[in-house]
């Protein structure tokens, strides 16, 4: 173009220089003129169709961003209803979904993925089904949904709206598809939205592909400063499924690309323009440029260039590109053909005007295309400006509406004192207070503690407000109705950019529900669930408070231990039911008999103890125990059978018969025995010549001596739990004695009486064999190679040939020695170190595991124990059961841990029966486990099903036991 200018520019000089004819020079200039005029006007209009195409691209592309970004924003709403909400309900998530579906009717649904344990699955699947029936955690196997294999855990779709249409999806475990959990994962490290790529949506008929747009949902209160933490507190995420071409179709029905036929768009979920990546599409493939000939092919196609641009979703980088089929130059405008043919025809004259008309032209296009630039680029800037507020706007909305919907009271108040007048609440205050909101506002915010302004909370506000910091306290609010409630607030400032506090924000919730169930713990912590008497706790309680008031006013305190006769015989015959009224019935009894400061408890199934309490104005009798038994013995009748219940009646005198409530209960407990013995249904007062214990000594040293012959013993194991892998590695032997009239005797009742007789030797002997031959069969059994463990006592350690008869046992039942261990006190290896040491040695010898049980009450020495052929230290449970709560405790265990690892002995924590004591333990790194916790000591054929089963403590990827 250029050179044709200057050609037209040098006309004149040509005209004057040239020796043709005027007609060959007006032909000539015609032709270049003509030739000037076309190409001039084709550049024109196809530089108009290129900028309008591209201008009608980029509307399309922002459609298409915006609608998605809408979406996304839908789906933090309801991701918002999990953050304010410490619990939602599936009615509650579908209430709040609908209006969110019928403003986006792209979206497919809205769910809520829940994450599920393994553990926690059956519980899972049989809360559903108590709504759902068939409910059951699936898996997509092919193209069937099939019940879920066992994993680890499951992302289950919980919620889903709307359900109709959607059924395919719910229950679903959305956690074994690869291109959600990729997604999932993103989501939750970084807090943020996070979209899956295509896949076939379960409840996809089809063959179109969708996609989800996922946002995590962490537990209340977890700290979420990097990925790990968020990783520990997710509790699930919410979604929005779409179809992607149904999604994309949609929205670009709303632009100008959408209706023309040559025009083709395609949507690709990735930066890149693979096919395998494809969202939507609309003609054909994107239509090649056509190549240029001798002439540029603009001159008689119009063909936009391919427009392709990025979207985002949800931080997914997406890709569009836009193109058009060529087509002639006069089908869109004739104007270029006109010129041609009007241009032919004009002359010399009409050539030069046109030049000048076309170098005008250019001038006004770069004019008009400057002009176009800068207004384009204000358009921009207005256009982010407008968007910047919508983006504000939107967020205020979203905040109101999540105050307006939040179940917590939230109010603002001024921070002008002394005033601080109320100037907002939330719907949530006006039904926690019952006021409506043009009653609170203006009023000060003691109008709702009424009188009651001397609470230690509400001093605690006043202070924090004085110091304009963040505050938090428990107090007792009023209704308008006069109600108490009790109410957990929490309140901070708002400051200006200065600094400067203006108001106040304060959150409460009711707590009443709380405090009552505190109350009601406390109440039980006192007192015997079923009868409503005190307990034992209680029980001491108060009898220690009558000893301090008798020993003041110089009275006497009768303690009664009364026992129900023959109570068994209607627990066996009626039924424990029948059995749970029965003492019900005499609970209430007993307390109608005595007066209102004497105190009635029940200790154990059918004993009753009385703490009687005599004044001057009422003296204690022999009467007032008759009346006792009588008000027991009243006919009662239960299940249609008539009866009285008859008991029998022990007292113990403070403070003729001991002057501490141990020593008289104990003399209660023994005079109540003794009226036993005599009949039942009778009174006794405690003797010195009442022998009980000797009694019972005669006759359980003479069945001692038989119950080995008569196989009455019987071994009870318990686990022992490695705390890193939570599997059982071993386990310890404790016997038991089927007593045939007494029933099972527990061992501190009759190994002292063993020690003292010499029968120790051939029990002991017994529970090392027996013990052995129950490993070695576990093992044949192919149960796992565990050790056991076996108390070992002084007097059997004392035994000349002790090595050699457990080597000897060894042998004979095939147990390897390795899995034998043999359990010592402090105080019997300390007795006579030098000789200890000697033996330990030889057992060791042998393979043995050796072990110091309860350790920590005896008396060893750091010198001595280094030299102990020692594998294991067993801390006592006196120590473990208060770690929680006794910093000496606490200190002392992990001082013995630490002392241990330092000689590389392993540790063995006894009597864990809590969750917290675990978790202690776990944090100071002690090797192993036993305890009520995991399990308590069981008899043979319970221990192996706990072996089959596979038992073990639930350990996380952190190494820390999980609760649950």
């Amino acid at each position: 173009m250029y050179t044709v200018t200057n050609e037209v520019r040098n006309l004149p000089e040509r005209m004057h220089s040239s020796a043709l004819t005027p007609a060959l020079l007006t032909l000539l200039a015609g032709l270049i003129v003509t030739s000037v005029l076309f190409v001039s006007s084709r550049r024109l209009e196809h530089d108009k169709i290129e900028a309008s195409f591209r201008k009608n691209a980029e509307i399309c592309l922002q459609t298409v961003q915006h609608e998605l970004d809408e979406a996304v924003m839908a789906l933090g709403a309801i991701n918002q209803l999990f953050v304010t909400n410490q619990t939602v309900s599936r009615e509650q998530f579908r209430i709040f979904t609908r209006p969110l579906l019928d403003r986006y009717p792209h979206v497919l649904n809205f769910n809520f993925h829940r994450m599920v344990s393994q553990a926690e699955r059956p519980a899972f699947e049989a809360e559903q089904r108590k709504r759902y029936p068939d409910f059951a955690i699936t898996e997509v196997d092919g193209q069937q949904r099939v019940t879920a294999r066992s994993r680890q855990h499951y992302r289950v779709v919980d919620y889903i709206e709307p359900m109709q249409g959607n059924e395919a999806a719910f229950g679903l475990d959305a956690g074994f598809q690869s291109e959600q959990a990729a997604a999932m994962q993103r989501a939750a490290d970084s807090g943020q939205a996070a979209a899956s790529g295509l896949f076939r949506l379960a409840q996809e008929k089809g063959r179109q592909r969708g996609f989800l747009v996922l946002m995590p949902v962490y537990r209340h209160n977890a700290s979420l400063h990097d990925a790990a933490s968020r990783r520990q507190a997710l509790l699930g995420d919410t979604s929005a499924a779409f179809r992607a071409g149904d999604l994309i179709g949609q929205i670009l029905a709303k632009t100008r690309l959408a209706n023309p036929t040559d025009i083709s768009i395609s949507v690709y979920a990735n930066a890149a323009s693979d096919d395998q990546y494809l969202a939507f599409r609309k003609g054909s493939k994107a239509m090649p440029a056509m190549h240029d000939g001798i002439l540029p092919r603009w001159l008689f196609y119009n063909q936009p260039g391919t427009a392709s641009m990025p979207l985002q979703v949800a931080g997914t980088p997406w890709h569009m590109t836009v193109s058009a089929a060529p087509e002639p130059f006069y089908k869109a405008n004739n104007n270029a053909l006109y010129a041609l043919i009007a241009s032919a025809l004009l002359s010399l004259l009409a050539a030069a005007y046109v030049y000048t008309l076309s170098s005008r032209s250019r001038r006004i296009q770069s004019l008009v295309q400057l002009r176009t630039a800068e207004l384009r680029l204000s358009n921009q800037r207005l256009n982010d400006d407008i968007a910047a507020r919508k983006k504000t706007e939107h967020r205020l909305q979203i905040l109101e509406s999540a105050v307006q919907s939040s179940a917590n009271t939230i109010f603002i108040t001024s921070a002008s004192a002394p005033d601080y007048g109320i100037e907002y609440v939330n719907p949530a205050f006006e039904r926690m207070t019952g006021y409506a909101a043009h009653e609170a506002i203006g009023c000060n915010v003691r109008f709702l503690f009424r009188d009651d302004q001397q609470q230690d909370g509400l001093k605690n506000i006043q202070e924090a407000v004085r110091n304009r910091r963040e505050g938090h306290a428990v107090v007792r609010n009023y209704r308008k109705d006069g109600t108490l409630f009790w109410a957990e607030i929490y309140f901070a400032p708002v400051r200006d950019e200065a600094g400067q506090v203006h108001h106040f924000v304060v959150s409460s919730h009711d707590i009443t529900a709380n405090k009552r169930y505190q109350a009601e713990l406390e109440f039980q912590a006192g007192h015997d669930v079923l009868t409503g008497l005190a307990n034992r706790n209680l029980l001491g309680d108060r009898l220690n408070q009558a000893i301090t008031e008798a020993a003041c006013h110089g009275h006497p305190v009768w303690i009664i231990s009364a026992d129900l006769d023959r109570f068994k015989f209607v627990n066996d015959t009626l039924g424990h039911k029948a059995g749970d009224m029965l003492l019900q019935v005499v609970g209430n009894r007993l307390q109608q008999a005595v007066r209102e400061f004497d105190t009635v408890a029940r200790l154990s199934a059918d004993q009753f103890v009385l703490v009687l309490q005599e004044r001057g104005d009422a003296p204690l009798t022999l009467a007032t125990i008759e009346q006792i038994m009588e008000a027991v013995a009243q006919p009662l009748s239960i299940h249609g059978y008539h009866f009285q219940q008859k008991c029998s009646i022990g007292v113990a005198i403070y403070p003729a018969d001991g002057d501490d409530p141990e020593m008289l209960m104990k003399h209660a407990d023994i005079a109540m025995y003794r009226a036993k013995e005599s009949g039942r249904n009778n009174i006794q007062f405690y003797a010195e010549s009442m022998n009980a214990r000797a009694l019972e000594r005669l006759r359980l040293e003479g069945d001692l001596r038989n119950a080995l012959e008569r196989d009455e013993f019987l071994l009870h194991y318990q686990p022992q739990v490695d705390l890193r892998s939570g599997r059982i590695v071993g386990m310890e032997a404790l016997i038991r004695w089927q007593h045939p009239t007494l029933g099972m005797i527990a061992p501190d009742r009759f190994i002292k009486l063993a020690e003292e007789t010499g029968l120790i030797v051939p029990i002991g002997a017994w529970v090392i064999r027996t013990a052995c031959a129950q490993n070695r069969a576990w093992q044949l059994a192919g149960l796992g190679y565990l050790r056991v463990a076996v108390n070992l006592s002084a007097i059997q350690f004392a035994q000349q040939d002790m090595v050699k008869s457990i080597a000897a046992v060894l042998q004979q039942t095939g147990l390897a020695a390795q899995y034998l261990e043999i359990e010592l006190t402090e105080s019997l290896i300390m007795t006579d170190v030098e000789h200890a040491i000697g033996i330990l040695r030889d057992l060791k010898a042998l393979g043995l595991q050796l072990s110091i049980d309860d350790f920590g009450t005896g008396y060893s020495s750091l010198s001595y124990l280094k030299r102990f052929p020692i594998d294991v230290l067993k801390i006592d449970q006196s120590f473990v059961r208060d770690i929680t709560v006794d910093p000496d405790d606490a200190a002392i265990v992990a001082t013995i841990i630490s002392l241990a690892h330092s000689l590389r002995i392993n540790v063995i924590a006894e009597g864990v029966e809590t969750a917290a004591q675990l978790a202690y333990l776990q944090r100071n790194h002690c090797d192993e486990m036993q305890g009520y916790y995991f399990s308590r000591p069981v008899p043979a054929d319970a221990f192996e099903r706990i072996l089959r089963q596979d038992k073990s403590l639930p350990i996380d990827a952190a190494g820390a036991v999980r609760s649950g």
